[in-house]
């Protein structure tokens, strides 16, 4: 449907919106900084010292290390068993001495739950609530319930569904949210789903400075799967001059994101002058009289579709994040892992900071 729409435009439609996604995207998101973290917490992963029984693969301990990462860089996640006697303290098994606020985790979209293995393992957490619509079988779930003193529960509901206000296990506990496969809307209903309930115990818990929420760290991913009806930020997308059916097009244009050689030297955006922008819509124009957009479409190089494709990615999370810092969050957009490890490589992170 999506494709449908992109192929239906005209020529001149689709020089003039890849112009203005271009120009926007230069205006807008040139602030997106590297923020590849392995902290020194999570050496017990990263050095493979955990249970031989895990499953192990390096570009996700990787990816997973570095959002736990960023969470601690961020100051969501204090340093906790991070010397070179972690092992000792940290195994399968055990939970380390919890050094932190956060006491609890609620992972969205947690599939297997190895993301929060990886931080009960490495920062102590104590309870952990896993939400997932789908069955899973080799889950982390056996692992975790064999650690001392950590209560797990495993949530098989829909995101949109879950009032996190009536989750037991929450009630009175610090906890964050994380998340690294929340795919399309799926990020939108997470946020949507955990700053609306941290806005209600805003207005309930103010005055007893009893405020639960602390958190978050959500790596977006398949912005192609991408709703209007479910977007976080319509008001964004419209006050940038994009309509409905501009805001399905951009989503498309992001599967194009993966189609290049993602090696060591590809950047993902690069940002276009005012020239190059205007260079370019004129020679749309001129194969606009014997070509239409979808021979365009096909002649167009890998790369120039894959950069074209994250800003679109980055036009869409930058709405997220304007969207978060609205509702009073610190947030940061950053990149954090290399696009040799992964194409999808954008987090947000966001923190509440109370008031002095």
């Amino acid at each position: 449907m999506k494709r449908n729409s992109v192929y239906a435009m005209s020529v001149p439609e689709f020089s003039k919106l890849i112009a203005k996604i271009k120009s926007i995207h230069a205006s807008i998101c040139n602030d997106i900084q590297d923020s590849f973290k392995i902290p020194e917490a999570c050496s017990i992963w990263t050095n493979r010292q955990v249970d031989k029984k895990l499953p192990y693969q390096e570009r996700h301990v990787l990816q997973q290390a570095s959002i736990l990462g960023n969470l601690e860089d961020f100051g969501v996640l204090k340093k906790s068993c991070a010397s070179s006697n972690a092992v000792k303290h940290c195994d399968s098994n055990r939970v380390c001495e919890n050094d932190n606020d956060v006491s609890a985790v609620v992972e969205f979209g947690a599939g297997r739950g190895y993301l929060t293995q990886m931080l009960a393992d490495c920062y102590g957490i104590k309870k952990v609530l896993l939400v997932e619509r789908r069955a899973y079988k080799l889950k982390a779930d056996r692992s975790l319930r064999q650690k001392e003193s950590l209560t797990l529960e495993r949530l098989r509901i829909d995101i949109e569904d879950l009032n996190l206000n009536r989750v037991e296990p929450l009630q009175g506990v610090a906890y964050i949210a994380i998340g690294k496969h929340l795919c399309g809307p799926a990020t939108d209903m997470t946020l949507r789903c955990c700053i609306r309930e941290q806005c209600c115990q805003v207005i309930a818990a103010e005055a007893q400075d009893c405020f639960y929420f602390s958190g978050l760290a959500i790596a977006t991913c398949c912005h192609h799967l991408c709703q209007w009806k479910n977007y976080i930020n319509k008001r964004y997308i419209s006050d940038l001059g994009f309509t409905k059916e501009d805001f399905h097009v951009i989503s498309w244009f992001t599967s194009w994101a993966v189609d290049a050689d993602h090696g060591s030297n590809f950047s993902g955006t690069e940002c276009m002058t005012q020239q190059e922008i205007m260079s370019e819509m004129k020679e749309f124009a001129l194969d606009s009289e014997v070509r239409g957009v979808g021979e365009i479409v096909r002649d167009m190089q890998p790369i120039d579709r894959a950069v074209l494709g994250f800003m679109c990615k980055d036009i869409i999370d930058t709405g997220r994040l304007m969207w978060v810092k609205a509702r009073g969050l610190e947030s940061q957009l950053v990149k954090y892992v290399p696009c040799s490890i992964s194409p999808e490589n954008r987090l947000l992170v966001a923190s509440y900071k109370k008031r002095s």
